[in-house]
């Protein structure tokens, strides 16, 4: 919901730091494994409770996705960086719930689950009106710098990140922002299925 928003206005500096980036040889499939790795070293993190360096990897692996994008955007977009860029969000976006149920599996497993769960659903239905959208040649105009079809909803990349980062600043509460957050998810998801109902009518 927030992602548009908050991408115009990153947007020149990510320029800025891109340009310089692609100077030194430095490829957006690089800065997109990259970011993945760091964000993964959150799971261990967040298992061990370091949630404080656990923000700082997140916020670098959010940093490289949008830098990647920008950085294919100033060179030469690929299908392969396009796919690496969306497979790798997913699994990282999975693993900090994941951190949490190992942390504390008494306390956190089951809400855990719950979001993971939540995130299958956002995933899938993301995914699939992408599929069948590149299909009859739709393109997105909220987003038409994207290598599919970016369909939004409530729960974009912007609210995903700033859960993440309310997690680890009061652990004790991850049930309930993710609880809460699940909800949210199931409702974006609900959403899209009635776009792609109505917009696939056939």
């Amino acid at each position: 919901m927030l992602d548009k928003m908050i991408l115009a206005q990153v947007k020149p500096t990510l320029q800025a730091v891109a340009k310089r980036l692609l100077s030194w040889g430095i490829t957006p499939n690089q800065v997109t494994v990259t970011g993945f790795l760091l964000g993964m070293l959150a799971l261990p993190a967040l298992a061990f409770e370091y949630y404080s360096f656990s923000i700082i990897l997140i916020m670098l692996n959010r940093l490289a996705d949008g830098l990647d994008g920008v950085m294919a955007r100033s060179s030469k977009p690929s299908d392969r960086g396009a796919f690496l860029d969306i497979v790798l969000d997913f699994l990282f976006y999975s693993a900090i719930p994941l951190g949490f149920a190992l942390a504390d599996p008494a306390q956190n497993a089951l809400a855990a689950a719950v979001l993971i769960y939540a995130f299958i659903g956002t995933g899938c239905s993301f995914l699939a009106f992408a599929i069948i959208a590149a299909k009859r040649g739709l393109n997105s105009t909220h987003y038409p710098e994207k290598g599919f079809y970016y369909l939004g909803g409530l729960t974009e990349a912007t609210e995903t990140i700033a859960v993440f980062i309310l997690m680890c600043l009061f652990p004790a509460y991850f049930a309930v922002f993710a609880y809460g957050f699940a909800a949210l998810c199931f409702l974006t998801t609900a959403l899209r299925i009635k776009a792609g109902w109505e917009v696939f009518d056939s």
